[in-house]
């Protein structure tokens, strides 16, 4: 069984999280999907509008998805890819090159991401519409 793993907040889904969700899964047979926690966005000085347990609850609700776990920092990655046999690492292309080193132990994909959409995109617009 071919594994792949990907790492994000996944706040606020919208289509490009399913794109890149859906062509992550087309990589191999099974999908971990790693989600930062509340306390580690806080280091990432990111808020999110869902909570963790609300973001992972609606993760597994997606078909593409096969195990939601938690990201606690930008260390893990190297445990988590030797703790659950990962074969390939999926990130955005906004994040090309950032994740190399990790080529010692698995392939590394970066896809592009879905044009004209982000949570960043969406929460802007959500301001400038209550403004």
């Amino acid at each position: 069984m071919k594994k792949i793993i990907t790492y994000g907040t996944f706040d606020l889904l919208h289509i490009g999280h399913i794109n890149i969700l859906h062509r992550a899964k087309e990589y191999g047979d099974y999908l971990i999907v790693a989600i930062s926690t509340d306390e580690f966005n806080a280091l990432k000085q990111k808020k999110a509008y869902y909570t963790f347990e609300q973001r992972k609850a609606i993760m597994e609700a997606i078909r593409y998805v096969d195990q939601v776990i938690p990201e606690h920092s930008w260390e893990q990655k190297v445990e988590d890819i030797k703790k659950y046999g990962i074969d390939v690492f999926i990130m955005g292309d906004d994040w090309k090159g950032k994740f190399d080193f990790l080529l010692e132990y698995c392939n590394v994909v970066y896809l592009p991401r879905t044009v004209g959409i982000s949570t960043t995109k969406i929460k802007n617009d959500l301001q400038l519409s209550n403004a």
